[in-house]
């Protein structure tokens, strides 16, 4: 009986992974040009995003926004008069599915300016799911040195509703974004208990 158990649970446990993420996702190659819309608790802002520009970049953002992956998202890090962050899903499994399939790196093309977005990382071949939006032109992030790499690419940049970005909560500025382990173990649940002031994603989606 007990192995039976351990067998329902694994295939209740695949079946559910199947249905947030799918290998096939991440092959998936973005249009030379998209938009998307994010909907988000102060409002709406709108992105444009460029193959061009990044071509693996904005194809990940591509399969990220297209498969529903920054849905109910916090803003976890907000530094003011720098960047808003976010990227952490609220499922576990969800994140370390996306976590195996890194992005290449790129050289940067378009700049650091104000409502340019960017992957965050950490190092060579780091870029997973994590973006960041510029909250003033940042320009020292386009030949930044780091870890074995060489600047931020620009994947796609806010074309309207940067008013709203910019009312995203930064009481806690990078308080949060020494936290990610806590935000990967235990989700939203951890966020809305503890700093109940950030800011969150209802959804996001590409628009015509």
């Amino acid at each position: 009986m007990k192995r039976l158990f351990v067998v329902v649970a694994l295939v209740l446990l695949t079946g559910c992974s199947q249905k947030v993420f799918k290998e096939k996702w991440t092959k998936q190659q973005a249009p030379e040009y998209f938009k998307a819309r994010f909907e988000t608790t102060q409002g709406n802002f709108e992105i444009e995003a460029k193959r061009e520009w990044s071509p693996q970049g904005v194809d990940r953002l591509y399969q990220l926004i297209k498969n529903e992956f920054y849905t109910d998202m916090a803003i976890f890090r907000v530094v003011p008069n720098f960047v808003a962050q976010f990227g952490i899903h609220n499922d576990s499994v969800v994140n370390s599915s996306w976590r195996k399939y890194k992005v290449d790196d790129e050289p940067v093309i378009e700049k650091n300016y104000k409502g340019a977005i960017s992957f965050a990382r950490g190092g060579v071949k780091s870029r997973g799911t994590q973006i960041f939006i510029n909250l003033k032109d940042n320009n020292r992030l386009d030949k930044l040195d780091y870890s074995g790499v060489k600047g931020f690419p620009v994947i796609a940049k806010v074309i309207s509703g940067m008013e709203n970005v910019e009312k995203f909560y930064g009481g806690y500025g990078d308080k949060l974004g020494f936290k990610q382990d806590s935000i990967q173990k235990f989700g939203n649940k951890f966020i809305r208990d503890k700093y109940s002031e950030v800011d969150f994603i209802h959804k996001a989606y590409i628009i015509k």
